[in-house]
């Protein structure tokens, strides 16, 4: 069986120095091999396909036999590292709550251990006779999401 660690080495020689970051590492019980990686401006085929082959380089496929696939996370791929949830600051995303709640909105808030969506809702105001369009913040913690993702209006 192939070590998740030694692909996440080989992945992070080949990152070092550049604006790409690993978002995950998958291996299945038959040794296929999955990693995504992202980029705040999206991410290029030619470094996927780079990168491919710098795991292959220094993973043996005569010691071990394996299926590799190196992608990127998409933009409809929920978030699964801090960073991604930083190169979304300002964008439009979507959250869905573990008790099922979803909110679409902006990000605009990104700390430590809650991230803030603000959304466009009707808000009705005391002595006012009708609700009015407001942007109303939501701060939520990152384990209360059971996903976050890019959300395209």
């Amino acid at each position: 069986m192939i070590s998740k660690s030694a692909v996440e080495q080989a992945v992070n020689e080949w990152l070092e120095g550049k604006e790409y970051f690993l978002v995950e590492v998958n291996i299945s019980a038959d040794d296929r091999i999955e990693v995504l990686i992202d980029h705040a401006e999206g991410v290029w085929i030619e470094d996927c396909a780079d990168l491919s082959r710098h795991i292959e380089s220094r993973i043996n496929r005569e010691d071990e036999d394996y299926e590799l696939e190196v992608g990127s996370a998409g933009l409809g791929y929920p978030f699964k590292v801090r960073r991604q949830w930083e190169i979304h600051l300002d964008k439009p995303v979507e959250t869905q709550l573990k008790d099922g709640h979803k909110y679409r909105g902006i990000l605009t808030a990104v700390e430590d251990e809650t991230f803030t969506i603000t959304c466009e809702e009707k808000v009705k105001r005391e002595g006012e006779k009708r609700p009015k369009m407001e942007q109303v913040p939501h701060t939520f913690t990152y384990e209360e999401a059971a996903y976050t993702k890019y959300w395209m209006k």
